[in-house]
């Protein structure tokens, strides 16, 4: 994994009988954390679906290109279902097989996978018993356990108490390092601690791209919010929806 390992969106779009529309998209996602910030119905679940290969786009393409020659793609969708009865070290095994991880290596990529999100002490544990944060852990574990070059999490931190997503945003800190992530989430603190780049989606198009330093100048007095960083992003969601 390199500096120029890349997700390339090309003219990407993706439209519904509703109405809804997802593009034209053309970006390049580059290894750190890309937030993906949006109001409901902006299209950030529709992106996560196309670059998962769970849906297939309307028009234009989108795919990684790894100069490293290595791949390979971990997606969170935002409701994971886990088998409570399985502990997470089974269900971490069975997940390495589905990805054709060999068998020589499913019991070492499984440790690895417990050990990057802070769950070693927890292997044996069965997944019926682990708190929400906890869960939400083990599923990052899942979408890491074949060493992907892209991770996709989608709303990881929703549902969460302060203290479960601090320990979440160490855990995607931790396994951003020369990887791409792209992390979906409505929630400013999540963009304050993790995001490298930002990316606001508004009624299917891209209303911002850039860091965070540079979101906050578009904060304006009047505008709802706390801090200039939420100002700022609710200016830029009110007019994508304007």
């Amino acid at each position: 994994m390199t500096e120029h390992d890349r997700l390339v969106c090309e003219r990407l779009t993706k439209s519904y009988r509703s109405g809804f529309r997802l593009g034209p998209l053309t970006m390049e996602v580059a290894t750190g954390v890309t937030c993906l910030v949006g109001p409901n119905g902006a299209g950030k679940s529709t992106f996560f679906r196309l670059a998962a290969g769970v849906d297939r786009p309307s028009s234009g393409s989108i795919g990684v290109v790894a100069e490293t020659g290595g791949a390979g793609l971990g997606y969170l969708p935002q409701e994971p279902k886990l088998p409570n009865s399985a502990t997470c070290e089974e269900f971490l095994h069975h997940v390495a097989w589905l990805q054709r991880v060999p068998r020589r290596d499913r019991a070492g990529a499984a440790s690895h996978a417990l050990d990057q999100v802070g769950l070693s002490d927890r292997r044996n544990a069965r997944i019926g018993t682990l708190s929400g944060g906890m869960r939400r852990r083990l599923g990052i574990a899942h979408a890491l356990v074949h060493d992907p070059l892209v991770l996709l999490l989608d709303e990881p931190t929703v549902g969460l108490d302060p203290r479960q997503r601090i320990a979440l945003r160490e855990a995607v800190a931790a396994v951003s390092r020369n990887r791409i992530v792209i992390v979906s989430t409505h929630l400013v603190e999540d963009v304050r601690g993790l995001a490298d780049r930002v990316v606001i989606l508004g009624e299917g198009q891209v209303a911002y791209d850039g860091d965070v330093a540079s979101l906050e100048a578009h904060a304006t007095d009047d505008a709802p919010g706390d801090t200039d960083l939420e100002r700022a992003i609710a200016v830029l969601m009110t007019g994508a929806s304007e």
